[in-house]
């Protein structure tokens, strides 16, 4: 599998952290030199490992804004 570069332009906040350190982030992420999407997964201590994680762009997280706003 090909190196993917990414780099974390801003950390909007994290969610949850495990027992072994690990978070749960939501992040504006460059994948490969693109425009940066919101990222969310989880990060090793340091963020020398990732899990799998989901991006979206700007329009979808306010999409998922409204939705998540009707949980009561």
């Amino acid at each position: 599998m090909a190196d993917i570069k990414y780099e974390i332009i801003e950390t909007v906040g994290i969610i949850s952290e495990s027992p072994k350190g690990w978070t749960k982030e939501l992040n504006r992420i460059s994948w490969n030199g693109r425009e940066p999407k919101y990222d969310l997964r989880d990060w090793a201590p340091n963020k020398e490992k990732m899990g799998k994680g989901i991006t979206l762009t700007k329009e979808e997280v306010l999409e998922l804004k409204k939705l998540l706003d009707t949980f009561h």
